[in-house]
């Protein structure tokens, strides 16, 4: 089969190639699943850096979601059946004709569900769930996020909206405000324009900020927390900027504001795991109902693998970048 596979880690546009490796046959417990679509994940890219928290053995497939048709059961499967739509995460090896899953690990997809949705299903979504539950932000209280146009950044301010919780969105760019308004997403501001911490502020109605998702770091870590209200919590999810955060630590004392770190894969393998099929439920029923839009800007094939990574670089996109088989 074919597949996008790297020898050694490094740039994902210089070490990404096309490759041919044997169709995998599916263990007890697990399934074959014939890939439509799968994404390119920051976290893939960093995986394929060699600076992720995980490093796999090499030579490696890349990709960890995608959304399929079954192909093959293992021993054991008495669903999904050969033939069923299903979406997973958490996977290895996604970007290629097929991958193996564990069939109690993915996700039917209703019709409703199309494959730009389904193949983004499960990890940003959970992701932004998880982190939104972990910042326990309650209805009608405020927190605010940057990144705001990313996968999780549209993916939270849509679960939050669904919720009732109110999110200030802080994105880079002027175009970033207009496209999270074709979405649906309001309370957008970019940080471009000057003074927009005011516009801020004129937004919440002078109520307090009780929590920040920073994807980000650097420079724009210090300007959410200076945002916060007393005793407010900031969450780290990732560091687009690559930089490390910057910190007032007048924010810290005197505001007694908090710092803590976010990981999926932490919280997925600790007590909150028993949480999971709830929290995918809610997700599948947000997608099917449309008040869950996540796109796909361009799907590239297998063999185009260097040129999809350096799309997947590029700032501005107004979706994700993903393999087609």
């Amino acid at each position: 089969m074919r597949c996008v596979a790297y020898n050694a880690f490094g740039v994902p546009h210089e070490v990404l190639h096309l490759a041919e490796r044997p169709v995998p046959e599916p263990g007890r417990g697990e399934i074959r699943v014939r890939m439509t679509l799968s994404p390119i994940h920051n976290h893939d890219l960093w995986t394929i850096r060699g600076e992720y928290g995980v490093k796999p053995p090499l030579p490696a497939i890349g990709g960890t979601e995608a959304a399929g048709i079954v192909d093959k059961v293992g021993e054991g499967v008495t669903a999904p059946a050969v033939g069923q739509r299903v979406a997973a995460g958490s996977i290895v090896g996604a970007w290629a004709e097929y991958f193996l899953a564990r069939a109690a690990a993915v996700v039917p997809v209703p019709d409703a569900i199309n494959d730009d949705v389904a193949c983004q299903l499960m990890a940003m979504p959970l992701s932004a769930m998880m982190a939104l539950e972990e910042l326990g932000v309650r209805p009608d209280q405020w927190m605010i996020q940057n990144a705001a146009t990313g996968a999780v950044g549209k993916t939270l301010a849509m679960i939050a909206k669904a919720r009732g919780v109110h999110v200030v969105n802080v994105v880079r760019r002027s175009a970033g405000v207009a496209e999270l308004a074709a979405l649906g997403i309001g309370n957008a501001v970019s940080s471009a324009e000057a003074g927009w911490q005011k516009r801020v502020e004129a937004m919440t109605g002078g109520a307090p900020i009780v929590a920040a998702l920073d994807s980000v770091g650097g420079e724009e870590s210090r300007q959410l927390l200076h945002l916060l209200g007393e005793g407010g919590q900031l969450m780290t999810f990732g560091a687009m900027a690559n930089q490390p955060m910057i910190v007032d630590p007048g924010d810290l004392i005197f505001k007694q504001t908090t710092i803590k770190g976010f990981w999926a894969a932490k919280l997925g393998s600790g007590p909150r795991r028993a949480e999971i099929p709830r929290a995918i439920g809610e997700i599948v029923r947000l997608a099917a109902t449309g008040e869950l839009k996540l796109t796909v800007e361009k799907a590239y094939p297998l063999e185009e693998a260097a040129e999809a990574a350096r799309a997947s670089m590029q700032p501005g996109r107004t979706g994700k970048i993903a393999f087609r088989a």
